[in-house]
């Protein structure tokens, strides 16, 4: 039987057990300090330091709670051992739990705590607390937060529990503390990588910017071509390379009518136009010069080494270029253009001169229509005063001063005058005579138009309502643009002008071509309407635009009306000829009456007579006159005016 171990041998064998525990203690120790010391990764460093601190304790749990940047929460950001994970990555308030505690004394918790409590904090701390101990991880600067150990296997924690922790907290704390500094280390860095992306990006996205900017600066976003900034830089240069000896010339380009287009078709489709022109004159233009586009419906090209011949020889190619229709909205829509020329040096010698003088002989040009001009100074004059135009037309309006003139319209069966056109003047006070092509247009652009056109309505209509009360069986034809008939409220302005009048006989509107360009099914209707109120309808210059032969078969108009354009030169020019001719039987064969413009003399008149026409007017009948003139024109004029109940009124139908 062995012999009992005496108290002095049991005492030397604790004395070994402990020595032995303390030296796995400290062997722990120092391979835990090497370990975390080595290791720059905070959540690496954390986890090692829980897994460490739970062996070292011979913990159920134990976890790293650290304080947040604001001091207002802590987050438990490792653990090991039972229900780790499920509480690694929450957060709590930090005057929640022994975390708090800890955070506000400074001090390590431990059970043992609870003997320097008063008795109302042991009864809260007790119950709190249960088997748990903390120690707080302070790093060089600051409280870093701590490490806690929950349920000592086989026990309670010891005050050599709480030795050994703090012990080895102030071993982990400055390599928990160095994690921290790298990983703000290296969110910086990230960050700070992250900022030189968005900067290079942003960057990028600048230079973009700039270029699209530059691009936008110096050419046009719709159609691609130098705008008038870069054509001033082009012509500058030019004129400095071509010195006084080279000619250069300037061509200035303003499609016809444009407006009516994006009135009626929308801007979408005028777009469309715009890039389709440009295709077409680039076609012709790129391989000799430089097109712009200038404004917005406006084209300009310059020609070097180009002298006039050859400059009024490209402009005609251009206009000839514009003879086959645009498809546009489901029609084809035809387009023509006037254009102005300048030669350097003759025309100036500063691009603003010469870009001014080519827009005087385009308007010259416009006042034609779809004519080309070389600039000559007489063209100033009447440009000069455009700009401030626009500034006296609504005091004209308010002051009412603006004249109507009225010119004679011949039936050539009969020899009678049976109507005359309402054609607008301006006698103005310092300008003296400004064209009526002029004042209009700027009225179309800056909104004036309608209540132009509802004067022109009314003071037509009392003037065909005093001369039926005369006895004369006759119309007055007044211009009116589709953009006027479609605005809602001009059929009431219609309907009050009928009532002053007990109706609107004897009244007709002559509409443009632009007529097929419209709300088709919106139009028609509103026609209907007013020829309910008995006024006629007349399709004017007809053959100069956007002729549809189905729409105007629909249409309730009673007479078409062939622009001067064609009537002044048949004699001289046979496609002009054919396309009267053709006009009259065309109208004929559709019910409707016909009126030739620009009878210029007795042959053409003949001729018209001959070729069937209707009814004519220009210069060889009578010129405008003031309605105070009339009755005397017709008394002393070789024509007879229809009376009211006179057999044989034209009509070709």
């Amino acid at each position: 039987m062995a012999a009992k171990p005496t108290p002095q041998a049991q005492r030397v064998a604790r004395l070994e057990d402990e020595l032995r525990q303390r030296e796995n203690e400290i062997a722990m120790l120092r391979e835990t300090a090497m370990a975390v010391g080595s290791e720059l990764d905070l959540d690496k460093v954390l986890q090692l330091v829980a897994d460490r601190a739970r062996a070292l304790l011979d913990a159920d749990t134990v976890l790293i709670p650290t304080l947040s940047p604001g001091c207002d929460e802590y987050t438990y950001r490792a653990g090991a051992g039972r229900h780790a994970e499920e509480i690694v990555g929450e957060s709590l308030p930090l005057d929640y739990g022994v975390c708090g505690w800890v955070w506000r004394h400074k001090r390590p918790w431990w059970r043992g705590m609870l003997d320097e409590l008063t008795p109302q904090e042991r009864n809260r701390w007790e119950k709190e607390a249960g088997s748990l101990i903390l120690v707080p991880l302070i790093g060089r600067e600051h409280f870093l937060g701590g490490i806690a150990g929950m349920n000592k296997r086989g026990g309670e924690f010891t005050e050599k529990d709480l030795s050994l922790l703090e012990l080895f907290a102030g071993q982990v704390a400055i390599a928990i503390e160095n994690a921290m500094v790298m990983q703000k280390v290296q969110e910086a860095r990230t960050e700070a990588e992250e900022y030189q992306r968005q900067l290079r990006r942003l960057n990028r996205q600048l230079l973009a910017v700039n270029q699209e900017l530059e691009y936008l600066t110096l050419y046009d976003p719709l159609t691609g071509l130098p705008n008038r900034s870069l054509l001033r830089d082009r012509l500058q240069e030019r004129m400095a390379a071509a010195g006084p000896e080279q000619p250069l010339a300037i061509l200035l380009v303003d499609l016809d009518r444009f407006q009516d287009v994006n009135d009626t078709l929308g801007h979408e489709e005028g777009d469309l136009l715009i890039r389709g022109v440009a295709e077409r004159f680039e076609a012709l233009i790129g391989a000799v010069g430089t097109l712009s586009r200038i404004g917005g419906d406006e084209f300009a090209a310059l020609l070097p080494h180009a002298d006039e011949g050859q400059a009024v020889a490209i402009a005609r190619s251009l206009q000839e270029a514009l003879k086959r229709p645009f498809r546009l909205g489901g029609q084809d829509v035809a387009v023509t253009a006037s254009i102005g020329i300048t030669l350097y040096p003759q025309h100036g010698d500063s691009v603003t001169q010469l870009l001014k003088h080519a827009d005087a002989a385009m308007y010259a040009a416009k006042r034609s229509r779809n004519d080309v001009r070389v600039y000559d100074e007489t063209y100033s004059e009447c440009t000069s005063g455009r700009l401030s135009l626009v500034s006296d037309l609504q005091a004209a309006l308010e002051r009412q001063e603006f004249e109507l003139h009225y010119q004679p319209k011949v039936a050539l069966a009969t020899g009678t005058i049976v109507g005359f056109e309402a054609l607008a003047r301006w006698p103005h006070g310092q300008r003296g005579f400004v064209p009526p092509d002029m004042f209009i247009s700027a009225m179309e652009q800056t909104g004036l138009i309608y209540e132009f056109s509802c004067w022109a309505l009314r003071t037509a209509l009392d003037q065909c309502a005093r001369w039926r009360r005369l006895g004369w069986d006759i119309q007055v034809a007044v211009n009116l643009p589709v953009t006027v008939i479609l605005e809602p409220r001009f059929l009431g302005e219609l309907h009050k002008a009928s009532a002053r009048q007990a109706g609107a006989e004897g009244l007709i509107f002559e509409i443009t071509e632009s007529i097929f360009l419209s709300d088709y099914e919106r139009l028609t209707g509103l026609l209907d309407e007013i020829r309910k109120l008995g006024v006629s309808l007349s399709i004017d210059d007809f053959g100069t635009g956007h002729s549809s032969l189905s729409r105007l078969r629909k249409l309730p108009v009673s007479e078409l009306k062939i622009d001067r354009a064609f009537v002044m030169d048949m004699e001289k020019n046979q496609d002009d000829l054919v396309i009267v001719e053709s006009t009259i039987r065309l109208a004929h064969n559709l019910g409707l009456d016909v009126v030739a413009e620009g009878v210029e003399n007795a042959r053409i008149l003949k001729h018209l007579t001959r070729l069937g026409c209707d009814m004519v007017q220009g210069y060889h009948v009578g010129r405008p006159m003031p309605p105070d003139r009339v009755e005397a024109f017709v008394a002393e004029a070789g024509w007879r005016v229809a009376l009211l109940g006179d057999e044989g009124r034209a009509s070709a139908a």
